[in-house]
């Protein structure tokens, strides 16, 4: 029906099947991230050696706490990407581009130089002792060495999922993990390295990745919509990445924060506990990359709708993207809830660690359905670049957190902490969900 008004000149449709043209592809690729936590649990697992394991499993939350607090390279870049195509501005999206880039390696160089110091702290803040220290030791040294490599390929995926290409995020994925997976179990168990084969492995496979990125990207860009230094290093447009940034790793800093002091209080329960609860942090963490998919398709609808200032794509791209984060959240928590005893017994050998795991899996099977709204609203608030609120509301989830530590952990020991996570997973999507209309009303102009 003809309304009278014109139609947007650069509006688009939102249907399923553009939703998961990105959901899809990339939800296959991030579930190899945690396929390799899993393959990287079990290589270390069959040794028999809780304290090895529960090295890895610190050394792994050290590098998460230190490279996740660079997430901001993937998710700016990802919202700004989707802005300007949403403007139809090639120009504008390779300016942004170079700017993740530079970004990355030069942050990656500095944690280089600092990471003797950072493997220092890390173990004194996780309280890692004897050979649990060693083998935390082993790890980090040997994986913090692919940090520059590690945060291109934060900013290379960022690009691609801000233009809307799942399929080539697949395959940067798929080659970083697989390559990977293939070399830590070559390394770890076939020539009987351990530890530091399964580093060793993660090394290769993100250099592989951020060489691989560079050169489909690079081949992609037209010469005619080429920036200058100038405006790549523009002060106005730094200064609003900065800002954009500053907010998002702020948010992303508290979130992976939580999750370390989840491992530094399950420390606190012996080595048994500590190997449990990092056997049952695969089943979370792969809760989170399968619907990681649907929230990447929230970035970058949110983010285009927003550059072409087009109001029903944005309110279409929510509707589909919750019915479809809900749904496959109710099927991922079902499969680990019946699977998990079985999954379980897969990842360690060792019969006190099996026995403690089973205990507590219930809730970690949960956390698909308890973490599908925070998951679908980081997507849209990323996309749209409302990184204050993200910071704040993150702020306010956390505050909730230590509370719920506080008062159940005494109470309960290991439950108290899975309960806590689970109501943090709801504090975040709660809290942000409420702005999103008021946020979306204030973000688009009227029609013309």
């Amino acid at each position: 029906m003809d309304t009278g008004r014109p139609r947007n000149a650069l509006a688009f449709d939102v249907t399923h099947q553009l939703v998961l043209s990105i959901a899809i592809p990339m939800t296959l690729g991030f579930m190899t991230t945690p396929l390799l936590g899993i393959t990287n649990t079990a290589v270390v697992g069959r040794m028999g050696d809780p304290e090895a394991l529960a090295g890895l499993a610190i050394g792994a939350m050290l590098f998460d706490l230190i490279m996740g607090s660079f997430n901001f390279l993937r998710a700016s870049t990802t919202g700004l990407t989707a802005q300007a195509l949403g403007r139809r501005d090639a120009h504008e999206q390779q300016a942004v581009f170079w700017r993740a880039i530079v970004s990355a390696l030069g942050s990656g160089l500095a944690l280089l130089v600092l990471s003797p110091l950072l493997i220092l702290v890390g173990l004194k803040l996780m309280g890692a002792e004897g050979r649990i220290a060693e083998a935390t030791s082993t790890y980090f040294s040997i994986r913090i060495l692919a940090a520059p490599a590690a945060l291109a390929n934060y900013a290379l995926l960022g690009f691609v999922l801000g233009r809307g290409q799942g399929r080539t995020g697949l395959l940067l994925q798929a080659l970083i993990n697989g390559i990977n997976i293939l070399l830590s179990i070559y390394l770890g168990l076939s020539l009987d390295w351990g530890v530091s084969g399964v580093a060793w492995g993660t090394m290769a496979g993100e250099t592989a990745g951020a060489l691989a990125g560079l050169f489909i990207v690079l081949r992609s860009f037209d010469r005619a919509h080429r920036p200058n230094r100038t405006e790549v290093f523009s002060r106005a447009k730094l200064a609003e990445l900065f800002a954009l940034n500053r907010d998002i790793l702020i948010r992303t800093f508290v979130l992976i924060g939580s999750f370390a002091i989840m491992t530094r209080i399950g420390t606190s329960f012996g080595a048994i506990t500590l190997a449990a609860n990092a056997v049952l942090m695969n089943f979370f963490l792969l809760s989170g990359y399968y619907l990681d998919g649907l929230a990447n398709a929230a970035e970058q609808i949110t983010g285009r709708a927003i550059g072409a200032q087009y109001r029903p794509a944005f309110d279409r791209g929510l509707r589909l993207t919750t019915l479809w984060s809900f749904g496959l959240a109710a099927i991922i928590s079902a499969f680990f809830y019946f699977a998990g005893p079985a999954l379980i017994a897969g990842l360690t050998s060792s019969p006190e660690v099996q026995a403690a795991a089973e205990t507590y899996m219930p809730w970690a099977a949960v956390t698909g359905l308890t973490g599908a709204l925070a998951f679908l609203m980081d997507g849209v608030f990323i996309g749209a670049t409302w990184s204050v609120d993200m910071r704040n509301r993150m702020l306010m989830s956390f505050a909730g957190y230590l509370a719920m530590l506080a008062v159940f952990v005494p109470l309960f020991g290991n439950h108290g902490l899975w309960l806590a996570m689970n109501a943090f997973l709801l504090f975040r999507g709660f809290f942000l969900a409420v702005l999103v209309k008021p946020r979306a009303a204030q973000t688009f102009r009227a029609a013309q």
